[in-house]
């Protein structure tokens, strides 16, 4: 079957060095963990605050599970909405100033319930080049015409809505992107939307829990309502250290996509022991404001080391700290050297990225220390220079 040959594919991405192999965790999510039988110093986890392995999560966990079960055993509008999801919807929808909130199983299948319930054929979606591949993939799937503007360029932004005549228009933009840790221009994109009678629909994956003074995320950090950020996307397997993901805003958006959303007329409940354990979480992040202070000083202390040391980092304030590299046969170089070190940290490639533009993305987490941020800057000066050398020597031969 020639139009099955999906050995040459494979053959195709390994010579591109694009190919992928995962990795074996045997320990829990912490700064040292157990990888394919050996202990290293982890800098490429998205578990920002530290809460993945928090005893009082683990606790509430396991009292769930002996009150409610494991599985969530089905859709949320057959039987399987259970108190723990609603009551963490209620928390949620107050932790974010917003009339409600919705519950799906990840991240992914909220960006697609929302923007394929909001529009169609008729309607018109703008989209920052940038975005997570899951809002992309939400907007073509939609069959509303998909319009991509420069990352962060409003006038690119303005351009093409002048020209749009669409029913619905839908404005669509990470809070905190995730490949290269800037954030949004989100006052100007509302003001944009504002202006064009659109919606502006932020996920704020990798700024929920970490962003803002109590840690509201994008929204609380530039201080937009409602009006303004009419949706609002967060996952809870980042800041918060379980797993799914919700959607806030009015209660007629909410409303509609109960009624909608396919991902989440279609999909089994979250287990109601992960819901319950969220709302742990939650609470924690309200009080322990220690761990977002800490992660911010990290972040700053990782960035003075780093120039001191003539590393060169892009340009972010969050705790996404991406380093540029370039091609792939070098970032996967580097990535290895710092492993051959003990110090894990990812190659990121396209089609992740754009090509030509390979980096590890090192993230830090509030469970860091600074004599582990100082190992890590240590072996990338190493790895750096070893690799500059080898690159040297090679290019004389």
């Amino acid at each position: 079957m020639r139009g099955f040959n999906l050995k040459e594919s494979l053959t195709e991405r390994r010579y591109s060095e694009l190919y992928r192999s995962r990795k074996v965790l045997s320990s829990a999510q912490e700064p040292e963990v157990c990888i394919d039988g050996r202990q290293v110093l982890a800098f490429c986890s998205n578990d920002y605050l530290g809460l993945a392995n928090h005893p009082e999560i683990i606790a509430a966990t396991k009292q769930a599970v002996n009150q409610f079960g494991v599985g969530g055993g089905a859709s949320h509008l057959i039987s399987g909405h259970s108190q723990p999801h609603h009551q963490l919807e209620e928390e949620l929808a107050e932790f974010t100033g917003r009339s409600r909130a919705l519950l799906f199983a990840n991240g992914y299948m909220a960006n697609l319930g929302v923007i394929t319930a909001l529009l169609s054929k008729t309607d018109a979606v703008f989209q920052d080049r940038l975005n997570h591949a899951s809002l992309l993939d939400a907007g073509l799937l939609s069959g509303a015409r998909f319009y991509r503007y420069l990352h962060r360029d409003c006038d690119s932004l303005e351009k093409k809505l002048s020209r749009s005549s669409a029913r619905r228009k839908l404005i669509v933009t990470d809070g905190v992107f995730s490949m290269d840790g800037d954030i949004a221009p989100l006052p100007k994109l509302a003001a944009i939307a504002s202006k064009n009678d659109a919606w502006l629909m932020v996920d704020d994956a990798h700024g929920f829990g970490v962003l803002g003074e109590a840690g509201r995320g994008s929204a609380e950090h530039f201080q937009l309502s409602q009006q303004e950020l009419p949706v609002l996307m967060g996952t809870l397997g980042k800041a918060c250290g379980t797993y799914g993901a919700f959607v806030a805003g009015s209660e007629e958006l909410i409303e509609t996509l109960i009624q909608f959303a396919r991902p989440y007329i279609y999909t089994t409940s979250l287990p109601p022991a992960i819901a319950e354990a969220t709302r742990t979480s939650l609470r924690l992040i309200k009080q322990e404001d220690w761990r977002r202070n800490h992660l911010q000083n990290l972040v700053a202390y990782f960035r003075q080391c780093c120039n001191q040391a003539g590393i060169k980092l892009m340009n972010s304030t969050t705790p996404i700290q991406p380093l540029m590299v370039g091609n792939n046969r070098s970032v996967l170089a580097i990535s290895q050297g710092l492993y051959q070190q003990g110090i894990l940290v990812s190659a990121i490639r396209p089609p992740t990225v754009p090509e030509g533009t390979s980096r590890l993305r090192i993230t830090l987490s509030a469970r860091h220390t600074r004599e582990q941020v100082d190992r890590l800057v240590s072996a990338l000066e190493k790895t750096i220079i070893h690799h500059m050398d080898i690159n040297e020597r090679e290019s004389v031969a």
